[in-house]
């Protein structure tokens, strides 16, 4: 996490600018571009994962199968191949927009907020990921409705609105990249 840099948006989610990633997550993190990601299997289980205790945002928190930033330039599905090869290993199959327009803040009781703008997108691929400890402490496939306690404040959102695309993540429909924010259509 050395130079990585995040896009900084405005309310209308247009960049205007980049920020460190070190340094953008504190008590008034500014609203940023993120993407969230859920791996369904061929069954119809979906990878929920849990953060490694190291992270500085939700360490050991349960959470969807991948997320992160994508980088200045960088097409959010290029992050999510990118990220979902450095925290899980994973090559995706195939990875379609569910939620283009999903937005949350949340605090951590330590005052730490996430302000993001996160497209979240459902990936296909079957097998057992590859963590890389330094992002993932553990993983779990689970049958879907996801019912885990405790899951990240942004997982917890996102069930909510992908509870209304249907019953069966492998049925939940495409939705159009016209409808991402302006910053995440590259």
């Amino acid at each position: 996490m050395t130079d990585e840099r995040v896009v900084l948006l405005d309310q209308a989610g247009r960049a205007i600018g980049t920020e460190a990633k070190a340094t953008v997550h504190h008590a008034a993190t500014p609203l940023h571009l993120a993407f969230s990601s859920y791996v369904v299997d061929d069954a119809g289980r979906v990878l929920i994962t849990q953060r490694a205790f190291g992270k500085p945002t939700w360490p050991g928190a349960w959470t969807n199968s991948c997320c992160g930033h994508p980088l200045p330039g960088e097409p959010v599905e290029a992050a999510v191949r990118r990220r979902l090869v450095d925290e899980l290993g994973i090559v995706a199959d195939r990875i379609d927009l569910v939620l283009p327009e999903f937005r949350y803040r949340a605090e951590m009781p330590t005052g730490v907020v996430e302000n993001e703008l996160c497209p979240v997108y459902r990936v296909n691929w079957t097998g057992e990921p590859t963590l890389n400890p330094e992002e993932v402490a553990s993983y779990r496939w689970i049958s879907w409705p996801l019912d885990f306690p405790d899951l990240s404040p942004w997982c917890v959102l996102q069930l909510d609105e992908l509870a209304k695309l249907g019953p069966s993540p492998r049925d939940w429909p495409i939705a159009e990249a016209a409808d991402l924010p302006p910053a995440a259509r590259l």
